[in-house]
């Protein structure tokens, strides 16, 4: 496995994007270098200076954006070791899977040349429906690799199948590390 010395962490509009959060702290805690893009409705739950307090550069929020030296970070931020979508929502695996480019998370997808990693989260119900399925396929056709999602409790009060996989099981799958008990 190749080190990784980077990551783009895609974000998407799920409860699970405190997990997101976590996860970038845990990497930069072990020295790895993250930026953060963000779909709007990852706006909804979380805010994007969280993620640049975390990682210390600034979020990229649009399609269009242009940072203060003048360089586009969805085309440069894909250059990263490793691109990282957590939470995959069904929307935005459906987008994902369409080749939208609607939203930076999804831009940045299209033209990413590094490994590419999903975490899916959401309902059970979601989960389980065939267009939902037919598009994590699609994907893992495309060359993204599927983490989860697990059985476990979901924001709708009962456990099933559709939570987000933890942090510290996806910072092991990016860094070959034994995830903590």
């Amino acid at each position: 496995m190749t080190a990784v010395r980077s990551v783009l962490l895609g974000v998407g509009g799920g409860i699970a994007a405190f997990k997101a959060a976590a996860l970038a702290s845990q990497l930069v805690q072990r020295g790895v270098e993250v930026r953060a893009a963000l779909t709007p409705g990852a706006l909804q739950f979380i805010g994007a200076r969280t993620f640049e307090g975390l990682t210390g550069k600034p979020a990229i929020l649009t399609s269009t954006q242009v940072d203060v030296d003048g360089s586009v970070p969805h085309i440069v931020a894909p250059k990263a070791d490793c691109f990282v979508i957590a939470p995959a929502t069904a929307g935005l695996l459906a987008r994902l899977a369409a080749g939208a480019c609607s939203d930076a998370v999804c831009l940045a997808a299209v033209v990413c040349e590094s490994r590419r990693v999903i975490c899916p989260a959401m309902n059970d119900a979601m989960w389980r429906d065939t267009a939902v399925q037919r598009n994590v396929a699609t994907l893992r056709d495309r060359g993204f690799e599927v983490l989860g999602p697990v059985e476990g409790h979901l924001a709708e009060g009962y456990d099933g199948a559709g939570r987000m996989v933890e942090p510290e099981q996806i910072l092991a799958a990016l860094l070959g590390d034994e995830p903590a008990d």
